[in-house]
């Protein structure tokens, strides 16, 4: 199983309390992963990527490991710690200004 944390107010939409838990078909991509999580929470389709072109909305940052993996290709496997349930995929609104 894979987890998935998400920030507050896409928690609040799709009504869960903490971190998500989803089973993600292999190979486990960033794209396999949000895929699972609309299909199991459809109120969020559109929030973390466009409805057509599934490209990550400005503002919305992937992090797993402490790393940043916002910019990487959303068919690379993701890290093997976010796969075996080590360490979560965390879904994070980024914030704009100075």
């Amino acid at each position: 199983m894979i987890q998935v944390t998400l920030p507050t107010h896409l928690r609040t939409l799709a009504k869960v309390s903490g971190a998500v838990e989803l089973h993600v078909e292999e190979p486990i991509t960033q794209r396999a992963i949000l895929d699972a999580l609309e299909a199991a929470y459809p109120m969020l389709r559109g929030t973390i990527r466009d409805h057509v072109t599934k490209q990550r909305r400005p503002f919305v940052r992937f992090f797993a490991c402490g790393e940043d993996l916002s910019q990487e290709s959303p068919d690379s496997v993701v890290p093997e710690e976010v796969i075996s349930g080590k360490q979560p995929f965390r879904i994070i609104g980024a914030m704009a200004g100075g």
